[in-house]
């Protein structure tokens, strides 16, 4: 079983249009309204595998209850934390070339209380599980320390903790050493303070966060592929996409397949490469069913290509973090 924790969920609606126009009436072709949230979807990619999951969450209003109700029908036993707020409701707007505009919404703020009923949830609901993921930005009441309370009593109870934040949230939870965490480049580089603009410089960046004290790093880099660093070694990956129709959960699918495949190793990448190039094929936040997959699109190798391009490289960051100094090449 994996458990999810989300502490800023939200529905998502996404439109598909012709062509997005500032200013202009557009009607779009369809809409479709999923669940969301980062550690939503993580938990709406392994239902869809055939596994189960529970889904902890704070959850106010109507919207909170059309939420609970949509990941009930996927599947996905829901714990729920009552509170005063809200839930958001985001909105996407996508394009046929690919072209995604989205407006999230802040999301309710939080008390101390319902902080801490967060917390408890977790630990309530945590026997058994292989995994707990904690995803997603911390909405407003919740301090950037809240991930690193998650991650110490988490590892208090015996449990093993994926972590997919960025800024504060990343920074203090490094120092309770996450099993996983699983940064964009963007977060990468803001992570360690300096660009990204080869393969090998991410995967020097994805080293000093392991210095700094995750356990394992797996790095998505966009169009160019992901890269693991754990115990066992340094991998990149690569998966051919014919055509992207929406990348809105791409990466929350990745995460999924690679705890659903053991979370450590070449094998747990190849799975995380196939169910994001699966996601990134379907409308709007739609996660992979096993018959989405495509295995043989995967490549993945211990020969990482440091020299390599970023297709978006990443400059000038400003860091959260003190960085310990860089490797000087692709020691492994």
């Amino acid at each position: 079983m994996i458990l999810t924790v989300t502490p800023n969920p939200s529905l998502d609606r996404t439109y598909e249009v012709p062509r997005l126009e500032r200013g202009a009436v557009l009607r779009a072709g369809t809409d479709r309204v999923d669940p969301g949230g980062k550690g939503v979807n993580v938990s709406r990619a392994v239902a869809a595998a055939g596994r189960r999951t529970v889904a902890v969450l704070p959850l106010g209003g109507p919207e909170g209850a059309l939420l609970a109700r949509l990941l009930g029908e996927r599947g996905i036993e829901v714990a729920g934390v009552p509170v005063q707020g809200s839930t958001r409701v985001n909105i996407a707007v996508a394009e046929p070339d690919g072209t995604l505009t989205k407006v999230n919404a802040a999301g309710p703020e939080l008390t101390a209380g319902e902080a801490e009923s967060l917390l408890v949830a977790v630990r309530e609901r945590s026997s058994g599980a292989d995994w707990i993921a904690c995803c997603g930005s911390l909405p407003r009441g919740l301090a950037p320390e809240w991930y690193g309370q998650l991650v110490a009593r988490a590892h208090a109870a015996g449990a093993r903790i994926a972590l997919d934040t960025s800024g504060p949230a990343l920074t203090a939870a490094l120092r309770e050493r996450p099993d996983v965490v699983k940064p964009n480049a963007e977060e990468l580089a803001q992570a360690v303070g300096r660009p990204l603009t080869t393969v090998g410089d991410a995967a020097r960046a994805a080293r000093a966060l392991r210095a700094l004290g995750a356990r394992s790093v797996l790095a998505s880099l966009g169009a160019d592929g992901q890269l693991l660093v754990d115990d066992s070694g340094t991998y990149f990956g690569t998966a051919r996409v014919p055509a992207v129709r929406s990348n809105v959960g791409a990466g929350d699918a990745s995460l999924a397949g690679f705890l659903a495949a053991g979370g450590t190793g070449p094998e747990a990448l190849a799975a995380a490469l196939a169910h994001g190039a699966a996601a990134v094929q379907l409308p709007g936040s739609a996660m992979p069913a096993p018959a989405d997959l495509d295995p043989s699109a995967v490549t993945v190798t211990a020969d990482v290509p440091w020299d390599r391009a970023l297709t978006e490289p990443v400059s000038a960051p400003v860091s959260t973090v003190v960085p310990p100094a860089a490797p000087t090449g692709p020691a492994s």
